[in-house]
């Protein structure tokens, strides 16, 4: 006797999706609260390409590469603008960098950025921030140092050191 594998049709897959991700406690609800909006993914998006995509700016390599390879191509800067791409140096941790674009300018010691794959464990990763607040926590006011709102817990986070920021 012949036995044939039954295959769900793709329209009964994509039907199921949220009630399996569900019982696997991950909700794909969007949020939204005063200093940050954003969205859940299935899969990580790496911060590269996002702020590729976002940005406009075409630079390849790993995220701490960005700001040598920014020049001459791209002006670079201490001051944050919106469209530019904020740089923060590689870390133990963040063996790769990281990078987010700049949404909008809110007054001199913060941003809003757009970003993808931030966050210290798999659930935060998977999250699209549509909008993240960014604070200025330099001595100097000049971006050296920054933290990121961290929406979870309603406070800033730890702070991370800044290459600078590229224009578009």
């Amino acid at each position: 006797m012949l036995r044939r594998s039954f295959r769900p049709p793709a329209l009964l897959l994509a039907l199921l999706l949220p009630f399996v991700t569900a019982a696997c406690g991950t909700t794909m609800v969007p949020f939204n609260s005063t200093h940050a909006s954003g969205h859940p993914t299935l899969t990580a998006q790496s911060c590269v390409p996002y702020a590729r995509q976002v940005s406009g700016i075409q630079i390849y390599g790993d995220a701490y590469q960005w700001w040598d390879r920014a020049e001459p191509r791209y002006q670079r800067g201490r001051t944050p603008a919106p469209g530019s791409v904020l740089v923060l140096s590689r870390t133990r941790q963040m063996t790769h960098g990281h990078v987010a674009v700049v949404k909008r300018v809110v007054n001199p010691r913060e941003i809003d950025v757009t970003q993808s794959n931030w966050g210290n464990n798999w659930r935060t990763r998977r999250v699209v921030y549509e909008s993240q607040r960014v604070q200025d926590i330099s001595p100097r006011n000049d971006w050296s140092s920054v933290r990121f709102w961290n929406y979870e817990k309603n406070v800033y986070g730890f702070p991370y050191a800044v290459r600078g920021f590229i224009y578009p």
